[in-house]
């Protein structure tokens, strides 16, 4: 019997997350991709949490005006702020099982515009 779509997915996830971790020094920028939505967050593996987030539902971006890769795009530069406040420069992208394109690669492209290195 064939995956499904999600089944796929979960899979190449579990690929990646086998390679990529966070840790404190370089902690792990997660993409988690609804129809409606985006969101993420970063991540320190070693301690288990998570250091800053940010998605789309967020009142600031939530009012801003634009298509879905325009929207990624705004939580991209609004997760980058975040961690640069917190002290961040560097970090890993997980696209978390999501081809780099469309809205995860916008959201990244965000990211490093606001000054995140990956």
């Amino acid at each position: 019997m064939a995956l499904t779509k999600n089944q796929r997915r979960l899979r190449i996830k579990n690929r990646i997350r086998k390679i990529v971790s966070g840790t404190e020094a370089r902690p792990r920028l997660t993409v988690f991709r609804s129809n409606k939505e985006i969101y993420a967050q970063i991540v320190d593996d070693v301690s288990g949490k998570t250091i800053s987030a940010a998605s789309s539902r967020d009142k600031d971006i939530a009012k801003a005006k634009g298509n879905k890769s325009e929207v990624a795009a705004l939580v991209g530069k609004s997760i980058a702020e975040k961690a640069l406040k917190a002290g961040i420069e560097t970090i890993s992208f997980d696209r978390g099982g999501y081809l780099y394109h469309g809205r995860v690669k916008s959201l990244a492209e965000g990211a490093r515009e606001a000054g995140l290195k990956f």
